[in-house]
């Protein structure tokens, strides 16, 4: 079992590096602009702020605890906030509303699969996992059953998923660079390396989360303003949004229906960002810091509204962008793309959302819009170094290699090392992959998510016959199958590799490697007779009742 459990883990990482090289945060090339001053400015008071924080929760993280939880004292609407912000990238902002601004309705529909998965975390999910978890949501997966082999697959899949997260954030880091602050790419990617290890090194989770709530709420404040003064400008009136948007549009009144894609392809997408949202590590470990089961719920209510609510600014911004941006002078360039020249928004349509911040709010606007542009990043990445920190230091380390008798020192030791590590980990593979479009590789995460993390997580806790031979093997085979078909999907097979077909025909496996690891997770458990399976399947009434009540779980460290 063991030499399986191996061979399966190098098996998923041997895949990562050719991948890497297949797939950004942010698609497409970018052009370098003028350097902006303005947006350095409030980027640099950003990070000045942050930093404060990160010198007073570092006061104030003393133990494992309140380094990977913030001392489970975060209330709900705080972690609400924080997981908008962990989860409304710089791809969401600016990537969305880029969408909008090319394909019309389409985006909505990209933008609102993004959204669905929050009520399955919301009434599957969060309760559960706080009231069975600790720091990560393997204390979950493993909670009653052989804590080795469950742990290690769970931390495969976390650095699985923080690495592909983190390649996409660090080139989508360096393209923003380019894109809005007219400084080097090389520059932005060591930047945010550095930056990312100080918050979560010195400040633990408790730095992170506040740089989430901020990152948040001036995002929402940013995006608000603009959706506004978009409205304003046609009267308050969506239809005649719309009205003019068509007339301008090259497609013309097509934008405004759903376009025509494979429908098994849909459906795959849609369930990987459905259910790959609750398998996200970096997500699922925000839940752990709250002080009850009851806080966990309204940290999913908070977090849906305030997700909810920026999609539909996104979804203004991008129509306001075809309304306002589209052949206007100064705002449209002429470029040639594979031997045609083809007109295009100055920087390409990523730049939607911040020509139009500058059309409507001036130079200071255009800049505070940039800024948080590239906080956002910081936010991101912030979180998922922590997940993946946790993951070796928790998981691996303390519970694996220790077997559950590590110190709490030495863990934090492991924890701040990792973290380095990562951060180190995370520039070079920012450097390495510059000239990669990387634009799948946020869909790959969830996928992987979708596959590997969601089955075992959701069978541990809501079906009796699982067993640790299933969880683990299972897990591994919706692992490796994700990364499999991506690989010899059309996605890498054929617009990277340039063969002339794909051996699989769909972009988006989740529908397939999600299947299969649902299905082999309950055949090697229903082919379990083993004595150790017998007595995991009489473990699940106690764990039941944990869940369902919170009775035994840990409550919020004292300061």
């Amino acid at each position: 079992m063991n030499k399986w459990l191996k061979f399966a883990a190098y098996a998923a990482l041997a895949t990562l590096p050719g991948l890497a090289m297949a797939s950004g945060a942010i698609e497409g090339e970018v052009q370098k602009q003028a350097t902006n001053w303005t947006a350095i400015t409030l980027f640099v008071l950003f990070v000045g702020v942050t930093l404060g924080i990160t010198y007073w929760a570092a006061r104030r993280t003393r133990s494992a605890s309140d380094f990977y939880t913030g001392g489970g004292g975060i209330t709900g609407l705080q972690n609400g906030l924080a997981i908008a912000g962990d989860y409304m990238s710089a791809a969401s902002f600016l990537g969305i509303s880029a969408m909008v601004f090319d394909k019309g309705y389409d985006g909505l529909i990209y933008s609102m699969g993004f959204l669905v998965g929050w009520p399955i975390i919301l009434f599957l999910v969060a309760e559960r996992l706080r009231n069975l978890g600790k720091f990560t949501f393997a204390d979950v997966a493993s909670y009653r059953l052989q804590q080795g082999p469950v742990r290690t697959f769970a931390a495969t899949g976390t650095l699985v998923v923080v690495a592909l997260y983190l390649i996409a954030q660090m080139v989508g880091a360096g393209k923003l660079i380019q894109l809005l602050f007219g400084l080097e790419y090389s520059v932005a990617v060591v930047l945010v390396g550095v930056l990312m290890v100080m918050y979560v090194m010195f400040g633990g989770m408790l730095a992170t989360t506040w740089v989430q709530i901020i990152k948040a709420v001036i995002l929402l404040s940013g995006a608000s303003f603009m959706a506004f003064m978009v409205l304003a400008s046609v009267g308050f009136s969506p239809e005649m949004m719309f009205q003019k948007a068509t007339e301008i549009h090259a497609k013309g009144i097509a934008i405004m229906s759903p376009g025509k894609a494979d429908p098994i392809d849909s459906i795959s997408l849609g369930i990987a960002l459905m259910f790959g949202t609750a398998g996200l590590p970096h997500i699922l470990m925000r839940f752990f810091t709250v002080s009850n089961a009851k806080e966990a719920r309204k940290s999913v209510f908070f977090a849906t509204g305030f997700i909810g609510y920026f999609y539909i600014l996104t979804f203004v911004i991008g129509f306001g962008a075809i309304m306002l941006l589209l052949n206007q002078p100064g705002l449209m360039e002429t470029v040639t793309k594979n031997g045609k020249e083809v007109t295009q928004l100055v920087g390409g349509s990523n730049m939607a959302a911040i020509h139009l911040a500058h059309v409507v709010g001036g130079n200071v606007f255009y800049g505070f819009i940039s800024a948080v542009a590239f906080a956002t990043i910081l936010a991101v990445v912030a979180g998922l170094a922590l997940s993946g920190a946790s993951a070796v230091s928790h998981d691996l380390y303390a519970s694996v290699i220790k077997k559950g008798k590590a110190d709490e020192k030495s863990e934090m030791r492991v924890s701040k090392i990792t973290t380095l590590c990562l951060g180190v980990l995370a520039i070079v593979l920012g450097l390495v992959f510059e000239k990669q479009n990387i634009a799948f590789m946020v869909g790959l995460a969830f996928s992987i998510a979708a596959s590997a993390n969601f089955p075992v997580l959701f069978l541990s806790m809501f079906w009796k016959g699982l067993t640790t031979r299933g969880a683990v093997i299972g897990g591994f085979i919706g692992l490796i199958s994700a990364v499999g078909l991506i690989v010899v999907g059309p996605t890498v097979w054929v617009d990277v590799m340039k063969h002339e077909a794909a051996i699989f025909p769909y972009k988006n496996p989740a529908l397939f490697s999600m299947t299969m690891a649902f299905f082999f997770t309950w055949l090697f458990s229903v082919l379990d007779t083993s004595k150790a399976a017998a007595e995991e399947k009489q473990k699940f009434d106690a764990q039941f009742v944990r869940s369902m009540t919170g009775i035994g779980a840990s409550g919020a460290s004292k300061h």
